[in-house]
């Protein structure tokens, strides 16, 4: 049967054409079958950790994420087109696509962006996603697998996700927001990816095949970001390919994609769809990145259903670690640096009721931070933002169930559901005060950063750090002595009885003396009484005893004052804010007064 003729987008993609600019196909094809012939770069032969050959810097240093920009630019000889042709747009070098994934210091990050496009597709119907580790049968090197049930993507929908900054989610609800998450996390992860996608729009169902290679455009010198994709229609009972230009430009992209895949064969992409069903969207990253040793940066070997990162994992050691440091090492604050099962666990607030994040063939299970919490509290807090309706944020603060054993502490700080900062200490370093107190709460009132791991550096976000700071030293202030702390200023206070025991002694001494030469003349009973008087006159004890007492009073009440005087703050601003809408009302009336004076004047 002959191919099915679509309207849709070129099949090739360049990263710098917009939704209303047709690339040239035709070209771009031509460049990808001038450069058919190149010889791809040699893979890794297993995923057990080897180290590189040290001969082939050049080869070690493309396989290093951190260094994989480092390779010559060549000469390009790019007619400068004619007055009556289009005007050239402007191109992206492929060196962007690693400069630009190097916005993810950390590569769970970049995991965390990838599950954020599923969560997406939850309102489209979506049940699950498999993060997993496959084999690359070409190399049997290992790859990383994201698999989801979601909407998927129709041939303009995967063009979409394959073009720079372009963002189709508007919802409050959704994670993602500037369209860039799919390219830099795939490129932090690994040098290539290949994304399969089917999905039904409009009751035609389509099959997409996508290729964002860095080792296809690096080794065929590339001055462009060149994406070679393929279409089916599958309405019909099979595979139809859908032609945007000529045959040749389909078979060119065809082409391009076997050669530079781990895939063989027209088949063997089409395998990948069985196990995807009617809609969903398969991503595979291959060519994963390596460390500074020559290691492969994701740990696939050391729990059967983890990942990890083997950087972080090995900062411990080999050598045996004092039960201290083992506790806070067996925390969660900890584990989530090297981890993916544990950082995934606590990386959404809200637990899902339909749906799972299976990691290595078994479900993630959701934590919440504040459920763990003991002595725990609520506390309101409203940002100062410029906006009608007024906001309300919950914190939860309270201590670790390992308190005072561990001093971890922190606040977790999700926007729209996500972690953005976990454990993120806002009291200073070298003080006890605060050690055990946890928080959580939901700032969708901050901006983040492109990355997802923290906010913009905005006048809110520094309110809100000030009184992050404020609630711990409250909390402390009033529950310390629950987990075992002396409360502010007991410490003091022993130093004062300390103190004033040690000045009454000298005093005993020489009252003991003076009585000690009237001893004599004195009477056997009157002796013995002298010296029970002056036992209970010097000693001090009880009184300094009271003196605690009424001084851990007087501080509760004056946190009781504080927290109302916080509360009558709060009742000014109300008052306020409905005062100056009161004014503004009257002002109105005034005007609405006047105008109809001046109309009845003029009847």
């Amino acid at each position: 049967m002959p191919p099915k003729p679509a309207s849709n987008p070129p099949a090739v993609v360049d990263l710098t054409s917009s939704d209303d600019e047709e690339p040239a196909a035709n070209t771009v094809s031509n460049k990808l079958a001038s450069n058919s012939q190149t010889r791809r770069q040699e893979r890794r032969g297993s995923s057990t950790p080897v180290l590189l050959s040290s001969s082939d810097d050049k080869a070690a240093d493309s396989r290093c994420f951190w260094k994989a920009g480092n390779f010559d630019v060549g000469l390009t000889a790019r007619p400068i087109p004619a007055a009556d042709e289009e005007l050239e747009h402007a191109r992206v070098h492929p060196k962007f696509l690693h400069s630009n994934a190097t916005s993810h210091k950390w590569a769970f990050g970049a995991i965390a962006e990838l599950l954020d496009n599923a969560v997406d597709e939850i309102h489209n119907g979506a049940t699950f996603v498999k993060v997993d580790k496959v084999d690359i049968m070409k190399d049997n090197s290992p790859a990383l697998l994201f698999h989801d049930d979601g909407g998927g993507m129709d041939p303009d929908g995967i063009r979409k996700c394959m073009s720079l900054g372009y963002s189709s989610k508007k919802s409050n609800t959704t994670i993602g927001q500037y369209g860039n998450g799919f390219k830099t996390s795939t490129m932090r992860l690994g040098a290539d990816a290949i994304v399969f996608t089917r999905a039904i729009h409009g009751g035609t169902a389509t099959q997409s095949v996508g290729l964002l290679s860095y080792t296809f455009l690096r080794m065929t010198g590339q001055d462009d970001v060149i994406v070679p994709m393929i279409d089916f229609d599958i309405s019909g009972h099979w595979a139809e390919p859908i032609i945007n230009g000529s045959q040749d430009d389909w078979s060119s992209n065809l082409k391009t994609i076997l050669e530079w895949s781990p895939f063989a064969s027209k088949e063997d992409l089409l395998i990948q769809f069985e196990d995807i069903g009617r809609h969903g969207t398969k991503v595979i990253i291959f060519n994963l990145w390596l460390n500074d040793e020559g290691i492969y940066e994701l740990n696939f070997d050391d729990d059967d259903e983890d990942i990890r990162l083997r950087d972080e994992a090995n900062q411990g050691g080999l050598r045996k670690l004092r039960k201290s440091v083992a506790a806070l090492q067996s925390h969660i604050s900890y584990r989530i640096r090297y981890s993916l099962r544990a950082y995934i666990s606590i990386l959404y607030l809200k637990r899902f009721t339909n749906f799972n994040i299976i990691l290595r063939g078994k479900t993630v299970e959701q934590r919440c931070i504040a459920d763990d919490l003991k002595y725990s509290k609520v506390v309101i807090y409203k940002p100062q933002i410029p906006i009608a309706k007024e906001v309300s944020v919950d914190t939860t603060i309270g201590f670790i169930k390992e308190a005072p054993a561990l001093g971890v502490c922190g606040f977790n700080v999700y926007h729209k559901n996500r972690l953005i900062m976990p454990f993120w200490k806002v009291t200073g370093d070298g003080s006890s005060r605060g050690l055990g107190v946890v928080g959580v709460l939901e700032a969708n009132f901050l901006e983040p950063v492109h990355d997802k791991q923290g906010f913009e550096r905005s006048s809110a976000y520094i309110r809100l750090e000030t009184r992050l700071k404020q609630m711990v030293m409250e909390y402390w202030r009033s529950c310390c002595h629950l987990v075992g702390h002396n409360p502010p200023g007991i410490h003091n206070l022993q130093k004062d009885r300390a103190n004033s025991q040690a000045s009454i002694r000298p005093a005993a001494n020489i009252q003991n003396k003076m009585a000690k030469e009237q001893y004599d003349g004195l009477p056997k009973g009157s002796n013995e009484a002298l010296n029970t008087t002056q036992d209970s006159d010097v000693s001090g004890k009880s009184f300094v005893d009271r003196i605690c007492e009424e001084n851990i009073e007087l501080f509760m009440r004056c946190e009781e004052h504080a927290k109302n005087e916080i509360e009558l703050q709060e009742l000014v601003d109300s008052l306020e804010k409905e005062l100056k809408e009161a004014k503004r009302k009257h002002a109105q009336l005034l005007l609405a007064v006047e105008a109809k004076r001046n109309q009845k004047n003029v009847n």
